[in-house]
């Protein structure tokens, strides 16, 4: 299981290297909710666990434009899916790793 620290982060510019792709691209996947960013000394960047192959995970989207229904902001978002979380067991982003996308879109709804 990760904690807060373990958390590499990566910036835009290591972005554009992992996943191939300009700054625009990188900008949208990010305003379209494939990824989440977080501004971290002023500083846009990403958890690197929300990448997976070379490819923002694709059960990421869903599951933020589920909590931002469900009324989470960005941060509270960020926040819930790199906090382990006791009805998994885990990491919400851990979870959707493992493949549990389901249930942890079942425990993103009874937030709500």
């Amino acid at each position: 299981m990760n904690t807060a620290s373990d958390i590499r982060w990566l910036t835009i510019p290591d972005l554009v290297d992992i996943l191939g792709i300009g700054v625009s691209k990188v900008r949208r996947l990010i305003e379209d909710r494939s990824l989440l960013a977080r501004r971290i000394d002023g500083i846009w960047q990403v958890p690197e666990l929300f990448i997976r192959d070379g490819e923002p995970m694709p059960e990421l989207r869903g599951t933020l434009i589920l909590l931002a229904d469900s009324g989470f902001g960005d941060e509270e978002a960020m926040d819930w899916l790199l906090t382990p979380e006791e009805s998994l067991g885990t990491s919400p982003i851990d979870a959707l790793r493992a493949g549990r996308k389901a249930e942890v879109r079942r425990v993103a709804q009874a937030l709500a």
